[in-house]
């Protein structure tokens, strides 16, 4: 175990700040992801008399956001950008101390809960700076620099292979989706279109709350991300007025968020929640129309767009779904067994994106597990 103060030294390139000059203003960005380009600048346009120029391999940090891991190397293409004295700078002796092997050891939760024991202020989100004394008294494991050029290499191997992992089912879901809309286009290529009134008509069920009782509730997520569970609440706390029922199997679509895909189909595990007055209810006719098709349509370019159509308002905020222009818009209506086809699809191709959600963060877990073996 090494003290960092033996190994890394401290850089001051300050300068002067001049009023005709640009300058490319940095950040670091948290939980060991390194520098970033925030901002350009002129002289006169920041406040600060004197700004640090960092160059390619300097190790920085930020002292306001180091116990959230907020370490990393400046990158070629940062080079001759500018910090404010927020962010020291420090020279890697390479003879000792791979740079690299540094960052991963910054890229550690554990290491971040030690700066964290270190920092001083008062409130903890915005005046928790780490500062450079204790910076240069941490103590890092020093195996021989071939061992750590080693491990910076499987390390660099291992994020490869994960972000080429990621690409491959990225593009994979890409093309199903891709599938699936083409295959939507062919359904409904010849389909007559019919009013919502007439294939899924509103169907209102007011709510009596009981106030001796809890209820379930449910809202609606943007961009078609279904619906969500809210916290159980008792009857007598509620501040809104006639809910509504949610029933599985209905189309719910929250009335001032529709326009930007607020719309769901309710499931088994929705079935008797409550929604607020803000919701709207519709049924599919299972004779005409399968809800995951409607909805399909719904959250379409062109389904969205009359949803838009019929939301009244300005502001966002106040764009509000008309009951009865809803009631009027017209959705295509092809065969069921087109539909079903269609709806079979569908779920398949989600049952592979919930597999790549669990990819995902078997990946995203793999690298802190590896960190926390090579430095445990």
């Amino acid at each position: 175990m090494v003290a960092l103060g033996e190994v890394v030294s401290q850089l001051d390139r300050a300068e002067s700040v001049r009023p005709d000059n640009k300058y490319r203003l940095l950040g670091v960005r948290l939980e060991g992801n390194g520098a970033f380009h925030r901002e350009t600048v002129s002289g006169t346009e920041t406040s600060a008399s004197r700004l640090t120029r960092v160059e390619a391999g300097d190790f920085i940090y930020s002292r306001l956001f180091a116990w959230r891991g907020a370490f990393g190397i400046i990158p070629k293409e940062l080079d001759g950008a500018f910090v404010s004295n927020e962010f020291p700078l420090f020279r890697v002796d390479n003879s000792r101390l791979d740079s690299s092997f540094l960052n991963r050891w910054f890229q550690l939760p554990a290491t971040w809960k030690r700066v964290e024991e270190d920092c001083t202020g008062s409130t903890p989100t915005t005046r928790n700076r780490f500062k450079e004394e204790f910076f240069l008294k941490l103590e890092i494991p020093l195996p021989p620099l071939s061992e750590q050029h080693a491990i910076v290499a499987k390390l660099a191997e291992l994020s490869d292979k994960t972000r080429q992992l990621n690409t491959h089912i990225d593009a994979i879901e890409a093309d199903a989706d891709r599938l699936l809309a083409l295959r939507f286009r062919d359904a409904i290529a010849n389909a007559p279109y019919r009013p919502m009134s007439e294939v899924a008509p509103i169907e209102k069920r007011p709510v009596t709350l009981d106030t001796s009782k809890r209820y379930r509730e449910v809202g609606a997520r943007s961009f078609g991300k279904g619906l969500f569970s809210k916290p159980d609440f008792n009857a007598a706390e509620a501040t809104w007025e006639k809910p509504v029922w949610i029933k599985s199997g209905d189309v719910v679509f929250s009335n001032i968020k529709a326009w930007e895909g607020a719309i769901a189909l309710a499931s088994d595990e929705h079935d008797n929640a409550i929604a607020s007055h803000r919701y709207i209810t519709c049924v599919p006719d299972s004779n005409q129309m399968l809800g995951n098709f409607l909805l399909y349509y719904l959250l379409s370019p062109e389904g969205l767009g009359k949803i838009g159509d019929a939301s009244a308002g300005t502001a966002d905020r106040n764009r509000t779904l008309s009951v009865t222009k809803l009631s009027k818009i017209e959705v295509p209506i092809p065969s069921l067994e087109a539909q079903r086809d269609f709806v079979t699809l569908q779920i398949t191709i989600t049952a592979i994106k919930m597999k790549r959600v669990g990819i995902h963060q078997a990946n995203v877990a793999l690298l802190p597990v590896m960190l926390e073996q090579i430095f445990g």
